[in-house]
């Protein structure tokens, strides 16, 4: 996310665990009744909401570097947070979804010495990983570089160990978005990224398939209907059964719906034709099948309803940290669930990880649960939790 939406910080007076129904808080200990294997046989992947963390695998950097970013940019506060490592997020906090923000390295080792390093005495990074190409995982390069795992293949590397150890997992929706420098600290003397050109777009779909198999990959080719569009498959004919697809993983991209690697991502294959990440195609485009709404507040709320209820998959997110520790508003959880976007991302899925604001402001499902029934898109007779055993 861009740097005025990773907002981390300040002061919350309540924890709170919403229910799906707007401003309604919900205590841990309420735990709807549960929807096991044999009764959920029929509910497809569009009928079910889970909570996702947003930057999943960041974690902030050292004291004297945070001094260097606070004097550069004051709003640099807001980057001082650190998620669990990703096995971690799945198997204790009830994380489905993930985000990871990417960057272009086909040589190898262009972020391997970040400005904000130098600016503080300090030597190059030694991780082997970061000099060898591929994909790199960062959420701004030369200025927060640190996370819990360096490269895309690394991260999903995490992703896959834990999802054969949990073979009947609901499926992991992994959101992508694809970054590059800050000009501003190129002038500074950063360095540049390369363009997200077709070959490194090409490269993602590959370091994706270098972990996962067709089997293990939920893709835009598994979801198309012979004769239709993806946009038309999904909407007429629906999303898979769940059953079918337990211990899969989906890709989409973050970046918006128009622009230059959506056009060049889609390039001769209009429905993402051998493709491993849908796109955010604009409703009525043939790839139309996922996409974000960011802020489920107001008008957004209905308009997110209206999507889930045609058939697309949608991301929201249940807090914005800064604005919502300011503003003490702590009902968008709620308003985010009830909406029934099937994705709900934040940065505080557990209590204690607000603890070092003097908060105990926490976001998740209520019942200490990764997955339940969604509100507007799943059947009547889908209530409370979905079995994962």
């Amino acid at each position: 996310m861009r740097l005025s939406r990773t907002a981390v910080a300040g002061l919350a007076s309540a924890a709170i665990a919403a229910s799906g129904l707007a401003g309604t808080a919900l205590t841990s200990k309420t735990t709807p009744k549960s929807t096991a294997h044999g009764e959920s046989s029929g509910l497809r992947l569009n009928q079910l909401q889970m909570v996702g963390s947003h930057n999943s695998y960041h974690r902030e950097l050292s004291p004297a570097e945070q001094k260097v970013q606070q004097a550069q940019n004051p709003g640099s506060v807001d980057l001082w947070y650190s998620h669990a490592a990703i096995p971690a997020q799945f198997e204790d906090q009830n994380i489905r979804t993930l985000e990871l923000d990417l960057l272009p390295d086909p040589d190898g080792g262009l972020y391997t010495y970040p400005l904000i390093r130098k600016l503080t005495g300090q030597g190059p990074l030694t991780d082997p990983a970061m000099a060898q190409p591929g994909i790199k995982v960062m959420h701004i390069p030369d200025f927060d570089y640190n996370g819990t795992c360096k490269t895309l293949v690394l991260c999903l590397q995490q992703v896959k160990s834990w999802s054969d150890q949990n073979p009947d997992h609901t499926p992991i929706t992994i959101s992508l978005e694809l970054k590059q420098s800050d000009p501003k600290i190129v002038a500074a003397g950063g360095v540049q990224s390369p363009p997200w050109d077709a070959a490194n777009l090409d490269w993602v779909d590959a370091e994706i398939r270098s972990v996962f198999g067709e089997k293990e990959l939920l893709s835009p080719d598994d979801v198309r209907k012979p004769g239709l569009t993806l946009e038309q498959s999904v909407l007429t004919k629906g999303w898979p059964k769940v059953d079918a697809v337990r211990g899969q993983v989906l890709f989409y991209f973050d970046n918006g719906g128009a622009g230059a690697i959506r056009d060049l991502y889609r390039t001769g294959r209009p429905n993402l034709e051998g493709r491993a990440v849908f796109t955010r195609g604009p409703e009525g485009e043939p790839d139309a099948a996922i996409t974000q709404v960011n802020d489920p507040r107001g008008a957004n709320q209905a308009e997110i309803q209206r999507l889930v209820a045609k058939g697309y998959l949608i991301r929201t997110r249940s807090d914005e940290p800064m604005a919502t520790i300011r503003d003490k508003d702590f009902s968008r959880v709620g308003i985010a669930l009830a909406s029934g976007a099937q994705v709900v991302t934040t940065d505080f899925p557990v209590p204690g990880m607000a603890a070092r604001y003097d908060s105990d402001f926490v976001a998740k499902l209520p019942g200490d649960t990764a997955v339940r029934c969604n509100p507007v898109s799943a059947p009547t007779w889908c209530r409370g939790n979905v079995s994962e055993r």
